[in-house]
């Protein structure tokens, strides 16, 4: 968890936040056909979960830092590098923007292309 202490008391974010505003800022991003499972462990408990987006993200905290890595599926043709700055720059913004913490890294690992 994430933890800063102001004049009125600690405020104190818990992971579950910071995957849910990732996963509705990458489900907005040009090029993203869906996110990708690491493992069949957590596509078979993705099943259970409320929001079909955040089965690829993974969120960690070290030192008041977050950590960001995306599992994704893209569109075929598109220019990967391009696309895949502009996701990391699109989330690790609006995850500092919305939190006022900083985040340390965003990796975005493209797992597979969809020929859909």
């Amino acid at each position: 968890m994430l933890q800063t202490e102001t004049k009125y008391g600690f405020i104190i974010v818990d992971e579950n936040v910071i995957v849910n505003i990732v996963a509705n800022v990458a489900k907005d991003c040009f090029g993203i056909v869906e996110m990708e499972s690491k493992n069949a462990s957590e596509e078979f408990w993705s099943l259970f979960k409320k929001n079909p987006y955040d089965k690829g993200v993974y969120v960690t905290f070290k030192d008041n830092e977050i950590f960001i890595d995306l599992h994704i599926m893209v569109s075929y043709g598109i220019n990967i590098p391009a696309i895949t700055e502009s996701i990391i720059h699109k989330v690790t913004y609006t995850v500092e923007q919305v939190t006022g913490f900083t985040v340390g890294r965003t990796n975005v690992f493209v797992d597979s292309v969809s020929t859909r």
